[in-house]
């Protein structure tokens, strides 16, 4: 795979055609790249070739005549420069399996997946590590960044966290634009932890809500969570700073506040007393926040992590524990020194 020169446009390849995958490809495509879009649903695919637009979950908002979406794999890695990963986090790594088979060559990824591996809790750069070795360059972009305001082009800023320093400035000269502002960091671990349980903890503010506590109990569960996030980040060896930046307090504020997020409305709808069955057929797109409080679970109990809010998200979820019984538990917890 050659070097791309960052001065010019370049070929990106956008695997995974969600709102946040399809969003990344408008906004490259606008910076003047040759944006491939792909998906696994050739069906999908098909029906975005022929309106022009990802209807489903960016409605109203063309494509730029420089993103074309595909219908194969191939077809969206042909020529490609970069390649840009962007499926759920649950299909990570059988998604950078197949790339690094078709493309064996390819020793430079980045991605804008949020979440852990199912089943082991890893944080994606490992994945990447298995799978192409530790001397791969790999790069994560995560923040505060809702899909639909990226792709109108809304003002927005994200971190973009990478193995190698050359690498990150690169990446970020590729996603910078007016309304898109990029900041580079090394700490690749901070920056995917705070993007994967920042779900969970939007789940448990959506919840607070739901039940009509008020904003005083936001604002606390908020707080609460924070300081969790940074004694697991700590822990599996990010950096403390990182997650009072864009992509540990940034991202956590605004997945906890705006309904935007579908792991807030989520646990609004718990909180009002519906079913995990019914919040899901409202929502109609993946949550990231139920498998990812598992993971948290699992990392904090392996890891001997105080992460109260988390167990309580993942019993609610996990284990049928009711919204009330959950709250119920925080509030008696025993008296304490506020710990960061």
């Amino acid at each position: 795979m050659a070097t791309s020169d960052f001065n010019k446009p370049s070929r990106i390849a956008v695997l995974g055609a969600g709102s946040w995958g399809s969003a990344l490809a408008i906004h490259l495509a606008k910076q003047g790249h040759e944006v491939a879009l792909w998906g696994r649903n050739e069906q999908v695919m098909r029906a975005m070739i022929e309106e022009g637009s990802n209807a489903r979950y960016l409605p109203d908002i063309a494509f730029p005549s420089q993103l074309t979406p595909v219908v194969t794999l191939d077809e969206a890695l042909l020529g490609a420069d970069e390649v840009l990963i962007a499926v759920p986090s649950h299909a990570f790594y059988d998604t950078l399996k197949l790339v690094a088979a078709k493309k064996p060559g390819c020793m430079r990824y980045v991605w804008a997946s949020k979440g852990f591996e199912v089943g082991t809790a890893r944080l994606l750069h490992q994945c990447v590590e298995e799978i192409l070795g530790a001397q791969a360059s790999y790069a994560v972009i995560s923040g505060p960044t809702f899909a639909k305001e990226v792709a109108l082009g809304l003002p927005t800023a994200a971190t973009l966290a990478s193995n190698d320093a050359a690498y990150a400035n690169e990446l970020a000269a590729l996603f910078h634009g007016e309304a898109f502002r990029v900041y580079t960091s090394d700490d690749v671990a901070g920056v995917e932890l705070g993007g994967a349980v920042k779900n969970v903890f939007a789940i448990a503010a959506g919840i607070s809500d739901g039940l009509g506590f008020g904003a005083n109990a936001r604002a606390a569960l908020i707080t609460r969570s924070l300081a969790e996030m940074m004694r697991l980040g700590v822990a599996l060896h990010g950096q403390r700073e990182t997650f009072m930046g864009l992509t540990g307090v940034g991202d956590l504020l605004m997945t906890c506040t705006d309904n935007q997020s579908r792991n807030r409305r989520l646990g609004i709808a718990l909180g009002e007393g519906k079913t995990i069955e019914q919040a899901l057929l409202e929502i109609d797109q993946v949550v990231e926040g139920i498998q990812s409080a598992k993971e948290t679970q699992t990392l904090a109990l392996r890891l001997g992590i105080d992460m109260p809010i988390v167990a309580q998200v993942y019993a609610v979820l996990h284990e049928q524990r009711s919204a009330r019984e959950a709250v119920k538990y925080l509030l008696e917890r025993e008296q304490k020194p506020e710990l960061i």
